[in-house]
């Protein structure tokens, strides 16, 4: 019984890495492809306009919430790397209290990441339908590339939230298998 709760526990892990992983290269690509993008058009035959990320201020947002949630998830990957390999701890915490952190820190991560989405979407919503109240153009009409590109960037950027999501959900089994299913928040004995 208690071979198999280990290997479980293992395949887990590697699970997580490999969720870890696949999240960071969603991530940074999402970061990349709003970032680099550029489009330059001539606008009444004298005027260049160029649209880049830097034109609308939630893409900013998006690009730098994902480059940090791929940081945040390449350090969590270093670290269970190192306490796998080393069989040390990262961090000197109680194993209870590590485990919490991990788990509301990987929550605010898939938070933060579905919400800077989420408004870039908004923003780039007014951005392809215009807005006539506020006298607001069509943007994308003109600039489709830019708009094409950044469109598949915060697919992906959703593709990489629901990958931090499951990661997340992965957390809070590691973090509440180590409580008694009976009792409210008592812990397991440690045997």
């Amino acid at each position: 019984m208690m071979k198999s709760s280990s290997s479980s526990g293992i395949l887990l892990a590697r699970a997580e890495a490999f969720l870890r992983l696949f999240s960071i290269l969603i991530l940074v690509f999402a970061a990349g492809l709003i970032g680099f993008d550029s489009q330059t058009k001539l606008i009444f035959s004298t005027i260049k306009k160029t649209a880049t990320f830097r034109d609308l201020g939630a893409l900013q947002v998006a690009v730098y919430v994902d480059c940090m949630a791929a940081g945040y998830n390449f350090l969590q990957l270093t670290r269970g790397f190192i306490s796998a390999k080393f069989k040390a701890k990262f961090v000197n915490l109680p194993y209870v209290t590590d485990r919490w952190v991990r788990f509301l820190l990987d929550q605010g991560a898939v938070y933060i990441v579905f919400a800077a989405n989420t408004a870039a979407l908004q923003g780039c919503m007014f951005a392809e339908t215009g807005e006539s109240s506020f006298q607001w153009m069509k943007v994308c009409n003109r600039f489709t590339r830019f708009c094409l590109q950044v469109g598949v960037a915060l697919l992906a950027g959703y593709l990489a939230s629901f990958l931090m999501a499951v990661i997340s959900s992965l957390s809070a089994f590691f973090l509440f298998r180590l409580y008694s299913s009976k009792h409210f928040l008592l812990l397991k004995p440690t045997n």
